[in-house]
């Protein structure tokens, strides 16, 4: 399969620029900038992007390349200090400019032959974010395309093969820089439209066969998009040498142990273990209001609990995740100091470190939103697959202060009156995240002619991109209505709901 490489030069875009590849339907992989040239040969790359970066071609200890891989005969497009180390490489010049380009601003095709430019009108908008620009053009290159401020926005050697960006194409706020990254793996680099969910479900049931042969594998279901469709996967792999185990926490939103049962138990026809260990996990809990507390002991409790079940299962030699391609690549931090950081994440945090088993990872190669696809093409139902993003300790850290039996149901109640009227209004997928919020503070209200002395729940819904800053949704106020209306009408024992209308920063999108 064609396949692009990009290296990592710090930049807080580079998965975006993945993604943007594989949206154009061509399989990327992302690598250290420093890659060396031998292994660049090996993976056999049918074009390579640098992304850019904080640093300046010019400083110390600049992030460098090989600079074997312009002797590769591999197309290479250079992205902003991408484009400047093309320049530093080939005998360009690259220079801090008088005035800084920050933001959107107009490119102007001045050369409309260019394959990378091909399909763009004389002027499109594109986002700029740089202190330095090429003054001088390395030999045999011209420049195809200009801003106000940068003579030579798009550079461009057909002779090499080589073809740089002075601004992000792989952005929002760059409209059009899907045709120009469309253009680069297509008709430059003549990678096919080989990347579809289909086509990886084959190889990745290949890969699995091969990997399993006729061994065991353990999965912890969690019920969460991640887990359920690793579970699905492997499952059309192996078949019946597949066992999940989904444990009961007594800290699941309302239905979530029944339906995680009937679409894995009965529809799959997965061997599923159930092991209910709400009481274990609620009764260490008991007197326990800090929220790191909390976590670490439903964290250790779990891997006690699956151990166990693990034993009583029996004979497995794999253990299998849902670990996702952001957790496993090899990153750059963007402090102009690179350096290798290999982020680790395990959903089953902890287990394979203390139960020495072999991982099976048929996720690993692929983002979030990929993942929802597969989750499609292989049959599970939108509700789990568009399913909002959960807190691994559960309702634990969205009640507030104490985790007892009784102010768990409350929440539960009221988190399911949140989730049916958020979907029946068509509003469930279109936000990040909308959840109920158990507080530790009991008010005073009146019902009838009755005065009551009884909780408060707080409304959270957020719209993100990935969790990393967020801001609150203006919801409509009849729908606001409606689930105020219903929690304190349906759930006994909350009398005020109020909107959490706080942003992330300064708050975060959980309470705890």
């Amino acid at each position: 399969m064609d396949h692009i490489l990009i290296l990592d030069f710090g930049s807080q875009y580079t998965q975006v620029i993945a993604r943007r590849i594989r949206e154009a339907k061509v399989y990327c992989t992302i690598g250290r900038y420093d890659m060396s040239v031998d292994k660049i040969a090996s993976v056999k790359p049918k074009g390579i992007i640098f992304t850019g970066g904080p640093a300046n071609v010019y400083a110390e200890d600049a992030p460098l390349p090989d600079a074997g891989i312009f002797e590769l005969g591999v197309p290479v497009l250079g992205i902003c200090y991408g484009l400047q180390l093309i320049a530093h490489f080939l005998g360009g010049k690259v220079e801090p400019v008088q005035r800084r380009e920050y933001g959107k601003g107009m490119l102007q095709v001045t050369d409309p032959a260019c394959p990378l430019l091909e399909g763009l009108p004389e002027s499109i908008q594109v986002w700029n974010s740089h202190g330095d620009h090429l003054t001088e053009l390395p030999e045999g290159f011209k420049g195809v395309a200009r801003t106000d401020n940068s003579e030579y926005a798009v550079i461009a050697s057909a002779e090499r093969d080589v073809y740089g960006l002075q601004f992000h194409p792989e952005v929002a706020h760059t409209p059009k820089g899907n045709i120009i990254l469309g253009n680069f793996v297509h008709r430059i680099c003549g990678c096919g439209e080989e990347w579809t969910m289909r086509h990886y479900i084959d190889q990745a049931v290949d890969e699995i066969r091969s990997q399993v042969g006729k061994e065991r594998v353990i999965l912890g279901l969690s019920g969460g998009v991640d887990s359920s469709v690793a579970a699905a996967l492997i499952n059309e792999a192996v078949g019946e040498q597949l066992t999940c185990i989904f444990v009961n926490n007594g800290l699941l939103r309302a239905g979530e142990a029944e339906v995680v049962q009937e679409v894995f138990g009965r529809h799959f026809n997965i061997r599923l273990k159930y092991v209910d260990a709400s009481a274990r996990f609620v009764e260490l809990l008991e007197g326990v209001t800090d929220p790191e507390r909390k976590r670490k002991i439903i964290g250790n409790t779990f891997i006690d609990v699956f151990q166990e079940a693990t034993e009583m299962v029996g004979g497995a030699r794999f253990l299998a995740q849902g670990t996702l391609y952001p957790d496993v690549i090899e990153s750059v931090p963007i402090d102009g100091n690179p350096a290798a950081l290999i982020k680790s994440h395990h959903n089953v945090g902890g287990l394979p470190e203390k139960m020495h088993m072999e991982l099976v990872e048929p996720l690993k190669c692929l983002f979030k939103d990929e993942v929802r696809v597969l989750g499609v093409e292989l049959g599970l139902p939108k509700e789990m697959v568009y399913r909002q993003p959960f807190p691994g300790p559960g309702l634990a850290v969205r009640v507030l202060g104490e985790v007892t039996p009784s102010r768990l149901e409350v929440l539960r109640n009221a988190d399911k009156v949140v989730i049916e009227e958020m979907k029946a209004s068509d509003w469930y997928y279109k936000v990040w995240q909308s959840f109920a919020v158990l507080l530790p503070v009991r008010s005073v209200g009146v019902m009838g002619d009755e005065r009551t002395y009884d909780y408060t729940i707080a409304l959270r819904v957020v719209e993100s991109k990935d969790g990393m800053t967020a801001d609150w949704v203006k919801l409509p106020p009849e729908l606001l209505e409606r689930i105020s209306n219903r929690i304190i009408n349906e759930v006994k024992g909350v009398n005020r709901v109020c909107l959490d209308i706080s942003s992330k920063p300064p708050a975060t999108i959980e309470w705890e």
